[in-house]
């Protein structure tokens, strides 16, 4: 059973949050209220959010394209905009389309791509995480398959040249801009989750590498960079023979690079 309002007074927690610099101290406090099976939990999860714990790792889930992602103390929780990427991937994939998400954190792209869906893909998904692999296991459940290991490498063979849609929420924070972050990504989050090293392009660079054996003829890659980074990101993804398109959401403040795998080529590449 939740914890009433009774429990803690809720304007004492509103106060104690907005102090701490939450923004939103009165929906937090909700939130809290309606997660804390007791008394005690209640205390500790306002403790925990006060001293700057992500509030997604102190109730336990983040709100994704809609579904509850469960996310777990130092795994990357999904951001509102890239809601953007899973949308865009709808619009692309066709019946039965198989999907992969690299670089899946919480697994929250790929869950949230079944199920715009009806679930009705074929979905694999891999992160080089443990705590990450552990979470997106139980929120894709029996929708799909989970697999640790760095990129492509724990994938089945058998996906190669088949893949129809490649989520790969890969990190692109440039590594000397780690700590300029929020503390909240900065010390909460896994840091193998954010660095895309010098440039923030590392990861990608070895991600389009490989993209284009994997992907099935006509198949698409979908990730996200900063504006700044586009012009780089776009000639990464032609020079590995990828046709390059950019979208961007002005309401979500985001900005997606697709590389399409051209429809003449027959079987696998690379």
């Amino acid at each position: 059973m939740s914890a009433s309002p009774s429990l803690a007074p809720y304007s004492a927690i509103v106060s104690r949050l907005r102090a701490a610099g939450c923004v939103f101290a009165e929906d937090e406090a909700e939130l809290l209220i309606s997660t804390a099976r007791t008394p005690d939990d209640l205390a500790a999860m306002v403790d925990r959010r006060v001293v700057g714990q992500p509030l997604e790792h102190v109730i336990g889930w983040a709100e994704f394209c809609g579904l509850r992602i469960a996310v777990d103390p130092e795994v990357f929780v999904p951001r509102r905009r890239t809601e953007f990427l899973v949308t865009e991937a709808a619009a692309l994939a066709g019946p039965r389309a198989v999907v992969v998400d690299l670089c899946c954190g919480s697994g929250a792209l790929g869950a949230a791509l079944g199920a715009a869906l009806d679930h009705q893909v074929e979905l694999y998904a891999a992160d080089i995480d443990p705590a990450a692999v552990r979470c997106a296991r139980r929120n894709i459940g029996s929708d799909g398959q989970v697999f640790e290991g760095d990129l492509f490498e724990p994938l089945p063979a058998t996906l190669r040249g088949r893949v129809d849609i490649l989520l790969a929420n890969v990190p692109y924070v440039p590594t000397r801009e780690i700590a300029l972050l929020p503390a909240e990504a900065r010390i909460h989050e896994a840091r193998v989750a954010l660095d895309g090293g010098a440039d923030g392009l590392d990861v990608l660079r070895r991600v389009t590498a490989e993209a284009p054996s994997w992907l099935a003829p006509g198949g698409h890659l979908l990730f996200e960079a900063s504006e700044r980074q586009i012009p780089q990101a776009v000639d990464v993804v032609a020079r590995e023979g990828l046709i390059p398109r950019v979208a961007g959401s002005d309401e979500l403040d985001a900005t997606v690079v697709i590389g399409t795998r051209p429809a003449s080529r027959t079987g696998p590449v690379g």
